[in-house]
């Protein structure tokens, strides 16, 4: 073991323990005590606050010094860091997401090629989730750090992007902010090609790249950038657009169903919901689950959907009439 290799091995057994003896740190490194004590002294004139002590029960230590000196992580280490932070940047926790993310960007644009291919393998072993709790999709841990890196210091990235057609095009886009949305990650960003904004799933992103070619920041459409992503997600085209007017105030149905379409507020106590959907039975789903009553004006085949469910719903009680016979 080379005299730096084991200064490092050195350095992360301190940072595992509070107190380690000379001839314990000794036999873990595989050399004598004095080498441990020239070791040590050769850390402490780097500036890492190394305490020493003598006499029985003597030893170092690592304490906490002015500044945070490098930390030495093991593959395993490592590995676990980073995805605690994506449970953080990626949960529910929306004070540190931000902060989360900017610390995983750190950490992986510095580790080896055989770590990101550890962590990246470790993304299709299921999470049991806590009550309410989601989690956005992640499948590539790698590319999301390289958009977060690239938003932070204003640099250009290049992509594939797949479509929800599963068309795929080439992008090139100037990366202004990350937004998690209902369990799931977006890019927003101006593209160049097209020379306005556009909202990318990060899921559906690949191979991105930085190009080097920076640009200025520039001031994002909206206050909000999560209330903008929404807004973009309920414009976007789909194959119903559901309408109806729901009893209730708009803020409490903007809180339950704001991330599957729109709310106005037609006055103090009732509002219109546009949902844009693939299926009408998701749509319905969402309007049932709100808990108010509301009534659907839109399309035909949502109409009639709701109107079978309340069918075999009532049919479904004790002194409900006869389910009507389904026609094929």
């Amino acid at each position: 073991m080379s005299t730096s290799t084991r200064a490092l091995a050195l350095l992360g057994l301190l940072q595992s323990r509070r107190h380690w003896s000379g001839a314990e740190l000794a036999r873990r490194l595989g050399v004598g005590e004095r080498t441990v004590r020239r070791d040590v002294l050769g850390l402490q004139e780097l500036g890492y606050p190394i305490v020493t002590t003598r006499g029985t029960g003597g030893g170092y230590q690592l304490s906490a010094g002015a500044a945070l000196p490098p930390l030495v992580l093991s593959e395993e280490e490592a590995a676990a860091t980073v995805l605690g932070l994506k449970e953080i940047a990626t949960g529910i926790h929306p004070a540190s997401a931000e902060a989360a993310m900017s610390a995983m960007a750190k950490i992986v644009q510095v580790l080896p090629a055989r770590i990101r291919r550890r962590i990246d393998s470790l993304r299709t072993v299921a999470t049991p989730a806590g009550e309410g709790y989601q989690r956005a999709a992640i499948d590539d841990v790698t590319a999301l750090t390289t958009l977060a890196l690239a938003c932070r210091d204003a640099d250009t990235v290049a992509f594939t992007y797949r479509d929800g057609e599963r068309a795929l095009s080439d992008r090139t886009v100037q990366p202004h902010r990350i937004v998690n949305v209902e369990n799931r990650l977006y890019l927003v960003a101006w593209d160049l090609d097209r020379t306005d904004w556009r909202t990318f799933r990060v899921d559906r992103i690949a191979r991105p790249h930085r190009t080097g070619a920076r640009f200025a920041p520039r001031d994002l459409p909206g206050d909000d950038p999560v209330e903008y992503v929404r807004n973009q997600l309920g414009s976007m085209p789909a194959r119903y657009r559901v309408h109806a007017t729901v009893e209730a105030p708009a803020e409490q149905i903007r809180a339950e169903i704001v991330h599957y379409g729109t709310v106005a507020a037609l006055d103090a106590r009732s509002c219109d919901v546009h949902i844009a959907a693939e299926s009408l039975d998701w749509a319905a789903f969402c309007l049932a689950s709100i808990g108010a009553p509301f009534v659907v004006h839109g399309p035909p085949e949502a109409i009639e959907l709701i109107t079978g469910w309340g069918t075999r719903l009532l049919a479904a009680t004790e002194n409900g009439p006869a389910p009507a016979t389904r026609a094929d």
